[in-house]
Order: C-alpha cells, then sequence, then structure tokens
C-alpha cells in the first residue's frame, strides 16, 4: 500500500492530473485504519464502516475497497506517519472533499457505539493535518453522529 501511495504521489504532475477514486481511496482508508487501531481494539463494525465509506465516497467496488482494506491492516504497521497520507491528500482535495474525508472517519469511530478519547485525540489531529477549521471538524462529527 505505502507504494501504491508513493507511486501516486511521486508522478509527474500535470496540470489536470488528478489521482483517480482507487487511488484516494488507499490514501482514504491508510487513515481510517490508524484510527481504527488507536483504541487497540480493531472492531469489525470499524472495519465495515472503512469498506462502506470507500465504495460511497470513491466509487469503488466492494471488492476493491476490501482488498485496499487488506492491503492497509497488512501494512499499518510500516505507516510511520500520518504526514504521508495527510499531506497528499491536502495538494489533491478540496475543502469539501477534505470534510466528507472527515466525516467518514468520524463513521468510523461510531461504528463501535462509543468514542475513545485516543481516537478523539488523533481525528482532532487529522482534521489539523487536513486544514480544517474546527467548525468543519464539529461539522464533520454531527453529519457522522445523525447518519449512524
Amino acid at each position: 500500500m505505502l507504494e501504491q501511495l508513493k507511486k501516486l504521489f511521486s508522478a509527474p504532475e500535470t496540470e489536470d492530473a488528478q489521482p483517480d477514486n482507487h487511488q484516494l481511496a488507499v490514501a482514504a482508508t491508510a487513515l481510517m485504519v490508524q484510527l481504527s487501531r488507536v483504541d487497540h481494539n480493531e472492531d469489525e463494525r470499524e472495519l465495515q464502516t472503512i469498506v462502506d465509506c470507500a465504495v460511497k465516497a470513491h466509487q469503488v467496488s466492494r471488492e476493491e475497497a476490501e482488498a485496499i482494506l487488506a492491503d492497509a491492516l497488512n501494512h499499518a504497521e510500516d505507516a510511520t506517519s500520518m504526514y504521508e497520507f495527510t499531506g497528499q491528500i491536502n495538494e489533491h482535495l478540496d475543502q469539501n472533499a477534505k470534510q466528507a474525508l472527515l466525516e467518514s472517519i468520524w463513521r468510523v469511530a461510531f461504528a463501535d457505539g462509543r468514542i475513545d478519547k485516543y481516537e478523539e485525540h488523533l481525528i482532532r489531529r487529522m482534521a489539523d493535518l487536513l486544514h480544517l477549521n474546527h467548525r468543519e471538524y464539529m461539522q464533520a462529527r454531527h453529519r457522522a453522529e445523525e447518519a449512524g
């Protein structure tokens, strides 16, 4: 997965070059997997929510989303920093798309029925790294809560 991300984001940019839905799903899934592991209680409901969010937000097939998730879980220990994901997401997504991503991240956190203090702290850090302000952070949280 990290190699896919490195290829995605090291490719020469042309003015209209944008990552495809699969590539964005990989980056978003990597962040969501980090969140699912922060409380040391990986829950099947959280993993299913990650797949559901990838299918809905990035228009990838369920099978493709499950493969991306499996790859992300296998390489989760290799990810040393969220910067490698958030930095590139910032280059390719606008504010609305980043807020939608944060809403998906909140949905993963809510999937097991509780928000752990470590999850909340990590989501706040992700929001900061995605250059989302407190209002956008709270709006994403409320939308995820209402959807759940």
